[in-house]
């Protein structure tokens, strides 16, 4: 299959009885930066407890120093993941590159305090909803808003004038 036979699929315009290969790589291709970003969002976790294994349980970190260098080595995933594949961000210089991992990182230390914790204590400890459910709602929300930084604020694209300009 050319790539150019593949063409943008929206998912109220499926037949379900005609469901193919190219119609799946359609919604892919609709899709791609919300797909890639929940694929990615779910490695970044899978990495966040393996490397939390790896600090605390093989190498004997104390627990809160594993889970403070587990969330950082996952933040980088995602940072790296995120400008690679989601998002496709170029960055031109250092500077630029340096200014745009800064500014995840500080999206993701808000989105933390904001919701996983201050959300997630408001809940539990204000309202007494059970912790689970809790939990499930605050990375929920965690999700919505780091997507929001990063598409509206970390890599957002830069339009032709501002390209212009740079260059």
């Amino acid at each position: 299959m050319k790539k150019q036979e593949i063409q943008k699929v929206k998912i109220n315009e499926i037949d379900l009885k005609n469901i193919n290969l190219k119609t799946i790589l359609g919604l892919y291709l609709q899709y791609k930066e919300v797909i890639n970003y929940l694929v990615f969002g779910a490695l970044a976790t899978l990495v966040n407890f393996v490397s939390y294994f790896i600090f605390a349980r093989l190498l004997g970190i104390e627990e809160v120093i594993s889970s403070g260098l587990s969330w950082f080595v996952s933040v980088m995933f995602a940072y790296m993941t995120n400008k690679l594949f989601v998002f496709e961000s170029k960055t031109k210089t250092v500077k630029e590159f340096f200014k745009e991992m800064i500014s995840f990182f500080l999206a993701r230390v808000i989105s933390g305090i904001l919701c996983d914790v201050g959300t997630f204590a408001l809940m539990v400890k204000v309202f007494h909803i059970n912790d689970i459910f809790s939990k499930i709602v605050t990375q929920v929300m965690v999700v919505i808003v780091n997507y929001i930084f990063s598409k509206f604020f970390i890599f957002k694209k830069k339009n032709n004038n501002e390209e212009k300009k740079c260059a």
